[in-house]
Formats: structure tokens, sequence, C-alpha cells
């Protein structure tokens, strides 16, 4: 079995042939969602990427247009994520906390699939709805190994048990570090009143020493249309 070398992976790519991060990159997640649930109204308007040195890469380049936001959907549970650009089509499964409190990722045996936090936002309605997912396993990529290589205008569509599909547009990309993690940034809204959608896996490098990686993908979108 074999792991990533740290020597050999940039800091924006997820570490290739890495084992399955079990609670590792989630429990970064755990406090994203703390700050999410009770201090997002707090973030300020306008804020698109961290202008610290915590991140590794990010953001929209400046001369990137992207369309209008849509108007928000109502509630409905997703039921499969599409990423074009990726060749993503995978179906998902809603998760709430764990037991030290972090969200579940999806289960070990279904890498392709992705976890959507069922206690937050439904994707396509008012706010930011958090979606996880794998970056590896033992053996093989899964279903967030190439995340980290989506650009800013790409597309992302959620299938709904609506009969709707909420469409997004990549509007940010972000490695952020474990150290200085900046919680609000990642997970609160980035305009009030938006339909929001993040994607998180894991990002940077392998560390070897302490069985975890280093880093927190997170892919920031938002509502740009509909389909049925």
């Amino acid at each position: 079995m074999s792991e990533p070398d740290a020597r050999d992976t940039e800091a924006r790519t997820a570490a290739p042939g890495g084992r399955l991060v079990t609670g590792i990159a989630w429990m970064v997640l755990l406090l994203g969602l703390w700050l999410w649930g009770r201090e997002a109204t707090d973030v300020r308007e306008g804020v698109s990427r961290p202008a610290t040195g915590d991140m590794a890469a990010a953001g929209r380049p400046p001369d990137v247009p992207l369309p209008a936001a849509h108007t928000p959907l109502g509630e409905a549970r997703p039921q499969r994520l599409e990423i074009p650009g990726l060749g993503i089509a995978a179906p998902v499964l809603a998760r709430g906390l764990d037991t030290k409190g972090a969200i579940e990722p999806p289960p070990f045996d279904r890498p392709g699939a992705v976890g959507w936090y069922e206690a937050g936002v439904a994707p396509g309605a008012a706010g930011t709805a958090l979606m996880v997912g794998h970056v590896d396993t033992e053996t093989q990529p899964a279903v967030f190994y190439r995340l980290s290589s989506l650009e800013p205008g790409q597309t992302i569509r959620v299938l709904r048990d609506d009969a709707r599909t909420a469409e997004f547009t990549v509007d940010d990309i972000q490695v952020l570090t474990r150290d200085g993690f900046d919680a609000q940034q990642a997970y609160g809204p980035r305009d009030t009143g938006r339909a929001e959608l993040r994607l998180i896996t894991c990002g940077g490098t392998f560390d070897r020493t302490t069985d975890r990686y280093t880093a927190n993908v997170v892919v920031s979108a938002y509502l740009t249309g509909t389909g049925p």
C-alpha cells in the first residue's frame, strides 16, 4: 500500500494514493460548522476570500466574468452532485455530526459518494449549503480527488428531490491550512441573501508523522440558474 510523498505534492494538489483520513480533516470542518451556525451573520459582506497568508492558493482572477446570482429556491433534499468539468456524477448522502461533534464524511466503503450536512441549508436555498467528500482511499482516488483543480466560472449542478436542478457557478477556490484556519471566511456567506454552496475535502500534503493532510480544499459557488 503506497502513501503520498509530500515532496512530490504541491500545496494545491490533494496527495495521491493516500489512506482514507477517518476524521482528521473533518475536525477542521467542525470549527467551521460552529462559527457557520452561530456567527455567520457577522461575516463582512463582500468578502470573497481571505487576505492573509493562511491560504496556500486561492481565489478569483480579476478578469474572470461571473454571472449574476439567481433567486434562491425553496428547500429540497439533494440527490446527486454533478461537476461536468471533472467528470463527477455522485450520489449525495445526508450526514449529521459524529460523536466528536464533527460532520460525518461519507462511509468508507462509498468513497464515490458526497456527504451533505443535513442539519444545515439545502443546496439552492438561501444560505450556505455544505458538502464533503473523500480525496482518496488506500488504493485509488475518491470523489473529490481533483476538486482543487476547479476554476472560477465552472459549473456545479445539484439534482434535488423536487425535480429541479440547482446550477452553481464556482467563484472561489481555497486551500486553507490547519494552522490559523479562518472558519468564517471558509463557511460563512459571501453575499447575504444568495444561495451558496461549499465543497470541502482534504488538501495540501500528507503528513506521515501525524497520518493527516495539512490543509482543506474549500470550493465556493453560488446559485446562478436552474434546470429540470
